[in-house]
């Protein structure tokens, strides 16, 4: 019985090296996605890695990480693919990028933006909800030191709260300099969020009890498709005063917007070597962001798991992703779904 097994086994071997070319075999190992944790890169990492499984035939997995840490890995070939890449915005994505370690492929969500928001109601009100407006003059940072009362600190009440991102992402830094820059360190407490979740929790919390709340937030985002937000007013971008922000070690760093959103699928210079079929793909991937935002409200309000609502979007919205791929490579994914 056991030659028998052995026998099957061998010609089944032979069968599938015979079936699959010889490129798809020696790359046996596994693509190694970065573990992304906020909910539009967590996503996003699951509908390509499910084209890549069930389309091209090729083993993937998830190693976990902050921003920081996982430009740090994709530059070393540690990992292989961050599936949401703020391209250029990262002192150490910049770097890695000048020496061709690095590659942010494709434009993927067009119109994404970043910065500071509030409710509309704490500007306008909502008299159906019995709120009153509590800084109807509110349009811009520069408004925010006559306002701290208004998102007064429940542990220091003498000065508001600043939501600001997770210790460990990119954001996190040019928010703590910002603050420095609008000259408001002495009128908010620079609170830091434990986790894109909790940042997500505490937000929504605060919306859903009609209570004011000043953040740092994004899009795309669950927050944007469930919430009617405003985002203040910066001033101008300027790529100098950028540099200070984004360096933590500037002790002058300079106020300005965000530096214009430019998303892209990171990938390590050997990736993109030994997978051009893969290359070509990803630099076609471009998600509507009025429908990302709509997906992703439905997964944070309905408690979805990431690759249960990326494995959903491919059953439910072929007419976004087909064109990025091969006729055979789309056909073999919407066969396994």
């Amino acid at each position: 019985m056991r030659s028998i097994k052995t026998l099957l086994g061998s010609s089944l071997l032979a069968l599938s090296l015979l079936s699959h070319p010889a490129s798809a075999t020696e790359k046996a190992a596994p693509i190694h996605f970065g573990d992304i944790t906020w909910e539009s890169g967590s996503l996003i990492t699951e509908i390509l890695r499910l084209i890549v499984e069930k389309g091209y035939g090729y083993p993937t997995d998830t190693l976990p990480g902050s921003t920081v840490s996982l430009e740090a890995a994709l530059a070393k070939n540690d990992i292989q693919v961050i599936g949401e890449e703020w391209a250029g915005r990262s002192p150490a994505w910049v770097k890695a990028a000048a020496e061709g370690k690095v590659f942010g492929l494709g434009d993927t969500v067009k119109g994404a933006t970043e910065g500071w928001w509030v409710p509309e109601y704490v500007i306008k009100g909502n008299p159906e909800r019995g709120i009153k407006p509590l800084a109807p003059e509110l349009k811009s940072v520069a408004d925010l030191a006559k306002y701290k009362d208004v998102f007064r600190d429940p542990e220091d009440p003498s000065r508001g709260r600043f939501l600001n991102s997770p210790t460990g992402w990119t954001s996190e830094i040019v928010n703590s300099q910002k603050l420095k820059a609008y000259d408001l360190t002495e009128s908010f407490v620079n609170f830091r969020t434990g986790s894109g979740a909790a940042l997500d929790a505490e937000v929504a919390s605060s919306i859903r009890r009609g209570k004011p709340v000043l953040f740092y937030y994004w899009s795309p985002t669950p927050l944007l498709g469930r919430f009617k937000l405003v985002k203040l007013d910066e001033p101008p971008f300027d790529a100098e005063a950028w540099k200070t922000l984004a360096d933590a070690n500037n002790p002058n760093p300079k106020g300005t917007r965000s530096m214009p959103a430019s998303l892209a699928i990171g990938v390590s210079a050997p990736f993109k070597v030994q997978y051009p079929e893969l290359v070509t793909f990803f630099e076609k991937v471009d998600l509507p962001i009025d429908l990302l935002n709509q997906t992703l409200g439905q997964m944070s309000e309905k408690r979805q798991k990431p690759r249960e609502v990326a494995e959903a979007f491919l059953r439910e919205q072929p007419q976004v992703w087909k064109g990025w791929v091969p006729g055979e490579v789309a056909s073999r994914v919407s066969a396994s779904l």
